[in-house]
């Protein structure tokens, strides 16, 4: 069985506006372009995993039942757009600002790589040719520490390109300017 390739997305600031904590439909807002750009990355054939840091359970703002139901809905709109999204990862723990039960040090909050680790594992994926895309400098340190190959620091809610930094091998816009990156690559 040969191994995957993945586009690996953060959620907060990449797919959604990062409207601090968000965890109904209500504060949820797609970045123009989201589904455009996911629908290229499926069709160049990468799965398509969002991983994403989720301190808002552990600090109590909201549950890990609510955080699924919201998975559910947003899953739904990603269908309704002709976009299959493959699996969600996520991490409820914080080191310090958490509920005693979530508050811990753990390899799965970005910046370590627990979480793209535990997808490579579950999907077979080869991480050198994946894709991160990430808004945050941690996004880019995990997926460095994962050996993602390709890592594109976008602008935080697609509104600007950021300053590269060490961690990144392309900045863009957003999800769109990047899949369009990566697509250019395997054309």
């Amino acid at each position: 069985m040969s191994l995957k390739k993945a586009a690996f997305l953060d959620r907060d600031g990449v797919i959604n506006i990062d409207h601090a904590y968000v965890h109904t439909p209500e504060e949820f807002t797609f970045i123009d372009g989201v589904f455009e750009a996911c629908r290229l990355l499926q069709q160049a054939g990468f799965l398509l995993i969002i991983a994403t840091n989720q301190s808002g359970i552990g600090r109590g703002y909201y549950t890990e039942d609510d955080f699924q139901k919201l998975c559910q809905w947003m899953k739904e709109r990603f269908e309704e757009n002709g976009v299959r999204v493959d699996d969600i990862f996520f991490c409820p723990h914080h080191p310090e600002k958490a509920l005693p039960a979530y508050r811990m040090e753990c390899d799965c909050r970005k910046p370590k790589p627990g979480m793209l680790l535990s997808a490579q594992k579950k999907w077979r994926i080869d991480m050198k040719s994946s894709l991160m895309v990430g808004d945050k400098p941690g996004d880019m340190q995990a997926a460095l520490a994962a050996g993602v190959g390709t890592r594109i620091f976008v602008g935080k809610d697609g509104l600007c390109c950021p300053e590269p930094i060490a961690e990144c091998t392309h900045t863009a816009r957003n999800l769109l300017e990047a899949a369009e990156i990566m697509v250019g690559k395997f054309k």
